[in-house]
């Protein structure tokens, strides 16, 4: 039976003046998740925000112990590329 894994995370860009700073900032790190760990990425909430975010990083696979370990790895990278930026992140198993 496959698993779908969505990590959601919470994205403050505390130092940006304008939706197009912050959308750098959030397409940059949506592309390399992506090409990173082959996962969904998408941003899915304050899209008019100059400095608030939310992305949710989606995976499917039938192996809920590998979905685990990606989206912890995922995360792991997000925090690491966006340092305090990553006000919050949650996972959620449908």
């Amino acid at each position: 039976m496959a698993v779908i894994g969505v990590l959601t995370l919470d994205i403050h860009v505390e130092s940006s003046h304008s939706l197009k700073e912050k959308r750098h900032v959030v397409k940059s790190l949506k592309d390399r998740l992506r090409e990173r760990f082959n996962v969904s990425v998408a941003e899915i909430d304050f899209l008019d925000s100059w400095q608030n975010s939310v992305i949710a990083a989606v995976t499917v696979s039938n192996d809920r112990v590998h979905a685990e370990q990606l989206l912890q790895a995922v995360e792991a990278h997000a925090a690491s590329v966006l340092g305090g930026a990553l006000a919050a992140s949650s996972v959620e198993w449908i």
